[in-house]
């Protein structure tokens, strides 16, 4: 990966991974990743990995993807390659 390359990821590690060499993170629900939350969303990651670890029954309440988030996908795609 160089620097400013883009990942397209809702995998977290991978994001944090892309964004200290000075890429770029964007999930597939529009939301980037950055220095400032990529921190906080590790943690959660792996405290909901620990909860699964230990046999609690953790449901996802992932909703279907809404237009707003389409909307903020493409539009954050769109500024990165009016860019690069």
């Amino acid at each position: 990966m160089k620097k400013q390359d883009m990942v397209i990821t809702s995998d977290i590690p991978l994001a944090a991974e892309a964004i200290e060499k000075g890429g770029l993170a964007l999930n597939p629900r529009g939301e980037l990743y950055t220095l400032e939350n990529i921190k906080s969303r590790l943690n959660m990651r792996d405290f909901m990995e620990t909860m699964r670890s230990s046999g609690l029954q953790i449901q996802s309440n992932q909703a279907t993807i809404t237009n707003s988030e389409i909307k903020n996908f493409a539009n954050h795609l769109d500024s990165y390659l009016s860019k690069h």
